[in-house]
């Protein structure tokens, strides 16, 4: 989508359609009183005989307004003009993006910046806006025999509206971050909305080639299992036993700092499809198990963004693949196998499947000499029922790396929430005949998964993210979302600024 910035006011710019917002009360905007005063009040009339009366997120299409270039005009509510923090500006753009979509207009034209958000700046409104408009031109449809035609998908061409040139500089920067967090979310996605008997982990490691062909800062290599068995990755490899599509590790290396330092390291779970394994999961909802390897999908996502941008950052993606299916050959529970550490695992649950390929590749992370190493994985069940669909999990052996990560998802509204790493929780793990097992039983199960790893990552700084309420969407509107693309995005672009504890204003 292409994006331009404008001085103009709303009543000169001709788009096919224009959005203005409206407080409560129906207290116009400075936009909307534009429209309004060029009109002869027609806007007021209009508003005062709807049902929109100003609440964040209503939405009021109209046709034809004199005086006003646009073929459409959209009317948003934009809430209490005193209550006008970061969320309800989100509910404001979301309602936006959706009105100028399904007007079917092939261009917009937006006045947000006049907006007061709360501790917030413009260039947060534009990366907002765009990266919203951006999205909402995202369809699956590549394996349908006909494209989608019920929902309208026109936009070409957005208009943001600025008070000055001098913004000019700033709101194209935005514009740009916010174009590359949405190209990373859409092969997120895609990757995600994959079925698995197409997303293999030979496919992913295709993707990942064909991103290393896509830009010469990316080296790419992708180890078979037999090199897997001589590093000594016998959890990474248990996984596998039961499918016929061959495991892959594959990693990938952004250098983008002007001298060789220790590099920012994502580690990717890529479980292509989770049947449980011999710990089969119930049939219901099964197909989603195609989605557990969005957090290799989120790694991807993250680099494809970071290598647009040409952040001035060293980073490695690191990302375990492979399919969990039962077999004759498959790893049964109370198997024991020894990790690439040495730590041996009693496997009493095959459907922890995530946390045996991720320890081998935390073990693997620490050959690449990391600064920091954030995994990243559809873990457990256990996190969608503490935090649900809206927060990711966190959690953390080092405080100013968790509170880095937790203000990159203030800012961008890919949150995150952080919990303990106790040492107490440890004890659930203890096992009569191994290192350790796989699982604690009922009680903390994404805290007691989360303390498997952290015995896999004590050589370095490490952060763990669990995106099993996040990363996908169930029901009608059923569909991978990208997170948490965006959340690492800005995470490194922090870091490649020097401002990684930044303040998000």
């Amino acid at each position: 989508m292409q994006t331009d910035f404008t001085t103009q006011s709303v009543t000169d710019l001709s788009a096919g359609c224009a959005a203005v917002t409206v407080f409560e009360d129906r207290q116009l905007s400075p936009s909307a009183r534009k429209v309004d005063l060029a009109s002869s009040g027609q806007l007021k009339k209009l508003i005062k005989g709807s049902l929109l009366d100003g609440k964040a997120g209503q939405q009021l299409l109209l046709h034809g307004i004199s005086g006003v270039e646009s073929d459409k005009v959209l009317v948003v509510g934009a809430g209490k003009r005193d209550q006008l923090d970061a969320a309800c500006f989100g509910r404001i753009v979301d309602a936006v993006v959706a009105g100028c979509r399904d007007s079917g207009a092939d261009s917009a034209a937006v006045y947000l910046s006049e907006l007061a958000v709360a501790e917030r700046d413009n260039a947060w409104k534009v990366r907002r806006v765009v990266e919203s408009f951006a999205q909402a031109v995202y369809r699956f449809d590549q394996l349908k025999s006909e494209k989608s035609s019920d929902q309208p998908d026109r936009l070409k061409k957005l208009t943001y509206g600025i008070k000055s040139t001098r913004e000019q500089a700033k709101a194209r920067q935005a514009s740009k971050e916010a174009e590359a967090v949405a190209a990373g979310k859409a092969l997120a996605k895609t990757l995600g909305d994959l079925p698995g008997n197409i997303c293999t982990p030979s496919y992913l490691a295709d993707q990942a080639r064909k991103l290393g062909r896509e830009h010469k800062s990316l080296s790419v290599r992708v180890r078979g299992e037999s090199e897997m068995k001589r590093l000594g990755m016998g959890t990474l490899l248990s996984v596998a036993r039961g499918s016929e599509e061959p495991a892959k590790l594959i990693t990938l290396e952004y250098n983008g700092a002007a001298k060789p330092g220790k590099p920012i390291t994502l580690v990717g779970k890529g479980v292509t499809f989770d049947s449980g394994g011999i710990s089969i999961k119930p049939a219901a909802s099964m197909d989603e198990m195609k989605y557990d390897m969005c957090g290799a999908a989120s790694v991807l996502g993250t680099i494809k963004a970071v290598a647009e941008l040409k952040l001035k950052v060293n980073l490695v993606g690191i990302i375990p693949a492979t399919e969990n299916l039962p077999g004759g050959k498959a790893s049964k529970p109370g198997d024991i196998f020894t990790s690439m550490s040495g730590q041996s695992v009693e496997v009493l649950n095959t459907d922890a499947e995530g946390r045996l390929i991720l320890c081998d590749a935390l073990t693997f992370a620490a050959k690449f000499n990391p600064d920091v190493v954030i995994d990243i994985a559809t873990l457990t069940g256990a996190c969608v029922i503490a935090l649900g669909a809206h927060a990711n999990g966190l959690w953390s052996n080092d405080e100013k790396l968790a509170r880095a990560l937790l203000r990159a998802g203030e800012y961008t509204g890919d949150r995150a929430w952080q919990m303990p790493l106790w040492s107490e929780y440890e004890e659930q793990l203890k096992s009569n005949f191994a290192d350790m097992a796989n699982v604690g039983g009922r009680e903390a199960g994404a805290i007691t998964a989360a303390s498997f790893l952290s015995k896999f990552s004590r050589d370095y700084r490490w952060a763990h993210l669990d995106i099993a309420g996040t990363a996908w969407r169930s029901g009608k509107n059923k569909g991978a979302t990208g997170r948490p693309v965006s959340l690492l995005t800005q995470y490194i672009i922090d870091r490649a600024s020097g401002n990684a504890l930044r303040r998000s204003k």
